[in-house]
């Protein structure tokens, strides 16, 4: 498929640091098999990671003797170098959605918010607050939707073609969520040998099932939606980029710990910006009890306000 118009921003230039991953380890036994249910993929892909399940598709976590994250002997995100792709024949470069996700990632970096994660670590650091925003591409051809994750990591392959091996990589496409039980996930691969994470994400418009139902900040609904699970996948990623970072027993990551949960109206980013956003789990936070409560009553969250 060919990239028919392709619009880049740039930040200031800065040195895009490499991260080495070990290579993906088994799939958890999570709610992660509720995945393989939706769609029967081939035994060598990447599977889709962390998804956002929808309001009404939402689980509540049981209650466990502990219910905090361990560490599955894997690389995590020590920095991000995010490029966001929008993918549909509805995206333009006018887009408000385009602006304002600019907006939010440039924010994010170095963000209070962002900081809630940096407590877990790696084979190769520690998690670090630093995400590059590197701008985006359009890519006017008609999207398909992400119930698999090749077609997701094509397109990033297609539309990006220098990626780099800390790459976060957020495929926005003007699908419709449909019947599908998901907003967003994140997922991993390569491109001509280079690793990189992935995230998928529907057209949430008027979407209920995935709506934060945001009345302080003015966003528009559907960029407020689509901010919310952007945290929420970004979040995971940095701690779980390749199947062997940080999630529970069940296989859940930090941010479906705490999905559908709001502490504040909105939380402040670095660049003033205000987003409703989820909070994200934290073992350290539970352990001393000054988190907030996710959907099972668990005070492990935070959200960095």
């Amino acid at each position: 498929m060919k990239v028919r118009s392709i619009v880049v921003q740039t930040m200031a230039a800065a040195v895009l640091m490499a991260v080495a991953f070990m290579s993906p380890c088994s799939l958890a036994a999570q709610d992660r098999s509720q995945v393989d249910k939706l769609e029967v993929k081939p035994a060598h892909e990447p599977p889709l990671m962390g998804m956002h399940w929808a309001r009404e598709f939402a689980r509540t976590a049981r209650v466990r003797r502990s219910p905090n994250m361990t560490w599955h002997n894997g690389a995590i995100m020590t920095s991000s170098a995010i490029t966001a792709v929008y993918w549909g024949t509805s995206w333009t470069s006018s887009n408000p959605k385009v602006a304002g996700l600019q907006s939010f990632y440039i924010g994010f970096n170095g963000s209070s918010y962002a900081k809630t994660s940096d407590e877990y670590s790696g084979t190769n650091g520690q998690v670090g607050p630093d995400g590059t925003y590197g701008g985006y591409v359009i890519d006017t051809s008609s999207a398909t939707g992400g119930n698999q994750t090749s077609p997701i990591l094509a397109e990033v392959c297609r539309a990006v073609p220098n990626p780099v091996s800390n790459g976060y990589y957020p495929v926005y496409t003007d699908v419709k969520r449909g019947n599908a039980g998901y907003c967003a996930w994140h997922s991993y691969g390569s491109c001509n040998g280079v690793p990189v994470q992935i995230a998928f994400f529907f057209d949430l418009d008027n979407d209920l099932g995935c709506d934060p139902q945001d009345t302080t900040t003015r966003h528009p609904q559907g960029l407020a939606a689509l901010a919310n699970v952007s945290a929420h996948e970004l979040s995971e990623a940095r701690t779980d980029p390749r199947n062997g970072g940080w999630y529970d027993s069940s296989g859940a990551e930090n941010g479906d710990k705490c999905a559908w949960t709001f502490n504040v109206p909105s939380v402040t980013f670095t660049d003033g910006s205000n987003w409703k956003v989820q909070g994200e789990w934290s073992n350290a936070a539970y352990n001393a009890g000054t988190g907030y409560p996710n959907s099972s009553g668990q005070r492990g969250c935070l959200d960095g306000h």
